[in-house]
């Protein structure tokens, strides 16, 4: 069958649509194409012929190896496929030398309006992937990462408003019909901006909980610039300000590690990560200072004006990596994940229709027990469970013993006790209040019933607990029993 391929679309349409025309474009030195990351920001954008343009690479060239392939032109093809794209005055591996050279300079001290100087002369706008890539790259080639993370903030200075994703989101968000875009802006705008765009727009994505919290950030921080410029009392502003943590904790456990293991993009995690960490602890230190001199005051400055910073970074380089990386499907995982963390700066993310219909696929693997939280062979499974610190047991729905944990047991668990009824297990006297206790937990009265008690002079916790499915139907009675010695040894006073 015949495959025919038009040149007017972006790169990323074409592998995507011919995943072998990756090996023959590498053949042709199109040796980025096979950077996921490349792919799926500067890929949607460029088109063979232009990339053809800024190589060097005779289109005749190309046009005779895809025939080799058996592709056959077919759309209305570009004109000028030798002439240079407008706006990109370097190559893909020259911009990258020469964001990093900029990077060196701040490095070794340069102003900053020196350095961003060169910048606007040289870029008229640069790729958020183009700037993390870059500070990879730095770290690899030995820069400590200590020093790149101490100039974050500046670095993130030289690139503002220069951000493509920045520059496209703020002519969607003013509407400029007076905007006269380059073709690369344009292109861009028709791919992975509109895709950002639209991501925001859809109640309950991830990114636009993302988005709004650090709206909510900002209005909090123009109260807290206005503090310290009058030094008003920020006793109910600080504590709403850490609330900050609740947002770092969601970047750093569900964007940062998948960015670096799927996707191999390592510089969020190791500089945003260690910046988010350095601001909660701030907070933290103000916090417990109550003594507001001018000091404290300045340090409150200094921290507000990084958080400020981070906002930048976070909407205008980490969220557009994500949604030029991440699958639907992992924003469908992202946003189930992210219920498990509260709100924050009042903003409680709206339900996302698609996701909640959406059943999260759980990998099989072979020989395994699969759960929602995980996987582990029967042996890991019941090693952890007899390597818990205390006695469990599980009754089923129907009142029967179907599960003890192994071990020394202060209350002994017969094997033969499996699949007998549990009131059997019980003295006469006790048996009513068992019959109770299991009554009430299945009917809802309650979810569980501590108790404590001594026995052969240790302090023990005794917790009957009811197990619900997902749906809230009971499906049996959990009992766990634990030896409370180590708190009580912990926490009472030596003599």
């Amino acid at each position: 069958m015949d495959k025919k391929i038009d040149l007017s679309k972006p790169v990323y349409d074409l592998v995507k649509q011919y995943p072998e025309l990756t090996d023959i474009m590498v053949e042709l030195g199109f040796s980025e194409i096979t950077k996921k990351v490349l792919l799926n920001s500067v890929g949607k954008f460029m088109t063979i012929p232009k990339g053809a343009a800024m190589r060097g690479i005779a289109m005749t060239d190309i046009v005779m190896a895809l025939q080799k392939h058996g592709f056959t032109l077919a759309g209305e093809q570009p004109s000028g496929a030798q002439s240079g794209m407008t706006g990109l005055k370097y190559a893909p591996n020259e911009r990258n030398e020469k964001l990093k050279s900029y990077l060196k300079r701040l490095g070794k001290g340069e102003s900053l309006e020196s350095v961003r100087a060169d910048f606007k002369a040289e870029f008229s706008d640069v790729e958020a992937a183009e700037i993390m890539q870059a500070e990879q790259e730095l770290m690899a080639e030995g820069t400590p990462l200590r020093e790149v993370q101490q100039l974050c903030d500046v670095h993130s200075a030289l690139f503002h408003g220069a951000t493509r994703e920045e520059q496209i989101m703020n002519a969607e968000r003013e509407v400029a019909a007076s905007v006269d875009r380059t073709e690369q802006a344009h292109a861009m705008a028709a791919s992975h901006a509109q895709e950002a765009a639209a991501l925001l727009a859809v109640d309950g994505h991830p990114v636009q909980t993302f988005m709004r919290e650090n709206q909510a950030l900002e209005t909090l921080l123009a109260e807290a610039f206005n503090a310290a410029e009058n030094r008003t009392s920020v006793d109910e502003l600080l504590p709403r300000l850490r609330e900050i943590g609740i947002h770092y904790a969601k970047k750093g456990d569900l964007l940062f590690p998948h960015l670096k293991v799927k996707y191999h993009i390592s510089g969020p995690s190791q500089v945003m990560w260690t910046i988010d960490d350095e601001i909660r602890d701030e907070l933290a230190s103000l916090a417990k200072n109550a003594n507001h001199d001018d000091a404290w005051w300045q340090r409150f400055k200094e921290v507000c004006v990084r958080m400020k910073e981070m906002i930048y970074k976070e909407n205008n380089i980490l969220l557009p990596i994500c949604v030029a990386n991440f699958t639907e499907d992992e924003w469908h995982n992202l946003y189930q994940d992210s219920k498990d963390y509260a709100p924050c700066f009042g903003i409680t993310p709206h339900e996302w229709p698609a996701a909640e219909a959406k059943k999260r696929i759980i990998p099989q693997h072979e020989g395994e027990i699969v759960m929602p939280g995980g996987h582990l062979t029967l042996e890991q499974l019941i090693t952890m469970l007899d390597t818990l610190p205390m006695e469990i047991t599980f009754v089923d729905a129907d009142n029967f013993n179907r599960y003890f944990n192994d071990g020394e047991k202060a209350f002994k668990r017969p094997s033969m006790a499996i699949d007998r009824e549990v009131f059997s297990c019980h003295p006469p006297k006790i048996e009513p209040m068992v019959r109770a206790i299991i009554s009430d937990l299945r009917a809802g009265k309650r979810d569980q019933l501590p108790i404590w008690m001594e026995k052969n002079g240790k302090p023990y916790l005794v917790n009957y607990m009811a197990a619900r499915d997902k749906a809230g139907n009971y499906v049996g009675t959990v009992e766990v029993v634990q030896d409370m010695s180590f708190a009580k040894d912990h926490f009472l006073p030596s003599k």
